[in-house]
């Protein structure tokens, strides 16, 4: 049974699988560009959409199956079905809170990819680790270590060199239209920071005793970004083949991925985790150059780089001393 394999997972199985996360995760750009008639809001929401559908019938499942294991405790008497069913925890500020910056996240990464290249908004999406750090430090008090002040330090210059030699180009060349790489850039950059606002939410309501189930943190994401976007997106021109590609991204792209990341944050260290999904960045690029034709610009791949290698040297030389600390809790073992 697959759901029991799952249980069981080794270490190497468990990288395996977040590899195959990772990859999934990645396809986005290069569906979004395969695209032929579906508007910007339109493009969210029939993702978001999707999540929502794709979630609302994983979830129980995933719960029921989590039952049996013993890894979700049985609901206390007088536990709501929604709760029960689906994990939503109506009286947590923080799960309001998570499943917001979900919405933003969703909706602010769709719409960038309309405006910009996928390497340019994949790019400023992995600088979320760092933007994390720096909110936790500002609203709960976490102090950083000087490795990542010189992490943050490095993928900034990493980023300007990126955006400085592509608006230098447009300088020196006025028929190029910046306003896309603009605009689509400001707008991605909320992703980045939607992530670091829910992680230290989630942080923070652990530390004072919430426990928090990220997954239906994503379906309240995905509800919402559908809701506010779905009177934007009318009236809808998507082509039945526009919509068959966003129902693969809704269930695909991250309904299945982040059920999956859940299973793998079981078995493996936080540091691992972070590692492994830095890979978005590299194979989503891939993709886009090699089945979109969508190749990236020599500044970008090598600020992009800069970025990336920053990321990386300060989870490994960190990885010691956050290998004790406690994981963000993805499923809650406990009754409400």
């Amino acid at each position: 049974m697959p759901f029991r394999a799952l249980s069981r997972l080794t270490h190497s199985q468990a990288v395996i699988l977040m590899l195959a996360v990772t990859l999934m995760w990645s396809i986005a750009g290069v569906v979004t560009r395969q695209l032929e008639s579906a508007a910007r809001f339109e493009i969210t929401f029939w993702r978001s959409a999707f999540t929502a559908l794709s979630l609302l019938v994983i979830l129980p499942v995933w719960r029921h199956f989590d039952r049996s294991l013993g890894v979700l405790a049985e609901d206390a008497r007088g536990t709501g079905w929604m709760q029960r069913h689906w994990g939503v925890l109506s009286g947590s500020m923080s799960f309001w809170v998570s499943g917001a910056c979900w919405s933003v996240m969703f909706t602010a990464f769709m719409l960038a990819l309309t405006f910009t290249s996928v390497a340019n908004v994949l790019v400023i999406m992995s600088v979320g680790p760092l933007f994390t750090a720096l909110v936790a430090r500002i609203f709960i008090g976490q102090r950083l270590a000087v490795r990542t002040w010189l992490a943050i330090l490095a993928a900034g210059l990493g980023i300007v060199y990126m955006y400085g030699s592509q608006f230098l180009a447009a300088i020196a060349h006025p028929e190029i239209d910046t306003s896309g790489l603009v605009l689509g850039s400001f707008i991605a950059l909320c992703v980045p920071m939607a992530a670091a606002v829910n992680w230290t939410v989630v942080q923070r309501g652990q530390t004072h005793g919430e426990k928090i189930d990220l997954v239906p943190s994503v379906l309240l994401g995905a509800v919402i970004s559908s809701l506010l976007t779905l009177p934007l997106a009318v009236p809808f021109a998507a082509t039945s083949v526009d919509i068959a590609w966003l129902a693969l991204l809704g269930l695909f792209q991250l309904a299945i991925p982040c059920a999956l990341c859940v299973v793998c944050a079981r078995v493996l260290k936080a540091p691992e985790v972070s590692l492994l999904a830095l890979l978005e960045v590299i194979f989503g690029i891939l993709l886009a150059w090699f089945l979109a034709n969508e190749a990236p610009g020599a500044e970008v791949l090598l600020g992009g780089s800069a970025v990336i290698a920053a990321l990386v040297v300060n989870e490994l030389l960190g990885w010691r001393s956050r290998a004790g600390m406690p994981r963000i809790q993805t499923v809650d073992k406990h009754p409400q």
